[in-house]
């Protein structure tokens, strides 16, 4: 599902965490049953934040993907969404990546349960140094993701890894294999597609690149897309994301299996695009 900024993030995120909050508290029993038999402190979710730091992101995108992110989970929105919560608490990991062998955990598993646990969150990925580095593996983002999972010391109603980059897989396995594996775990999977730069073939960009997030990235329960084609709206965006990840509104996923429904852009298409610049 890709969504769009707006009278939607203005008045559905706001409304809908209040009748979220209500629908699944009452549901409560119903959730815990279904979820994962796991030891570990109990959370609504166990949340993994997967960045892009490859060559194609310029100093001043990893400075406002980073900047969205600090804002984002401390914002009003955000700790509201976190209090409605069943349990009021989420765990957090934020690692960066770049190529498939390529991944950095920068703040690892954290409780955030209100302003001041969120602060300190956001004090950690504030204080690292940015790095950049080569190729664009979200195959390989993927998997450290869902690995990630198996040492969180949390047991969330929901997991769920959020991927943010600005360009498709071009290293590592194909990145619908990577996808049908995590979600066969029961992992959602949500994009923040960066499409803030005219395309540029020495970057490898493509077109459409929310529409390859949402045909060959995302997937699981709830799954969705929201693109960042304006900086202006980084902030925003990357807010809207997470208020809906906490609270669970969006509906079930339109997942589309690799051998069925054709996707509308070219899942290997990063692939190609590296081979006939590179020939390997």
């Amino acid at each position: 599902m890709r969504l769009r900024l707006g009278l939607f993030a203005a008045l559905t995120l706001l409304a809908g965490v209040v009748a979220w909050s209500l629908h699944w508290n009452a549901d409560a029993a119903t959730i815990r049953s279904a979820a994962p038999e796991r030891s570990g402190t109990p959370v609504d979710i166990e949340l993994v934040l997967g960045v892009d730091i490859s060559y194609s992101m310029d100093p001043e995108e990893q400075a406002l993907q980073r900047e969205g992110y600090i804002k984002a989970l401390t914002s009003r929105e955000f700790l509201l969404a976190l209090r409605s919560g069943i349990h009021g608490k989420i765990a957090v990991t934020y690692f960066e990546w770049a190529g498939y062998s390529d991944q950095r955990v920068v703040v690892p598993w954290r409780l955030i349960e209100g302003p001041e646990s969120a602060d300190a969150f956001v004090g950690e990925i504030a204080a690292a140094p940015y790095r950049r580095a080569a190729r664009t593996s979200i195959s390989g983002a993927i998997e450290f993701g869902s690995r990630l999972f198996e040492s969180s010391g949390y047991q969330g109603l929901r997991r769920v890894i959020d991927i943010s980059g600005d360009g498709a897989n071009n290293n590592g396995q194909l990145v619908t294999v990577a996808r049908d594996e995590a979600v066969g775990k029961g992992i959602t999977i949500n994009g923040l597609p960066i499409m803030l730069k005219r395309l540029n073939y020495a970057t490898m960009d493509i077109e459409k690149l929310d529409v390859y997030y949402e045909d060959c990235v995302i997937g699981g329960p709830g799954a969705f897309v929201i693109g960042i084609a304006d900086r202006d709206k980084f902030i925003e965006a990357t807010r809207t994301k997470l208020i809906l990840e906490v609270a669970g509104l969006t509906p079930p996923a339109r997942v589309i299996p690799v051998a069925a429904d054709k996707p509308r852009v070219s899942c290997t298409i990063g692939e190609r695009l590296w081979q006939e610049r590179w020939g390997n």
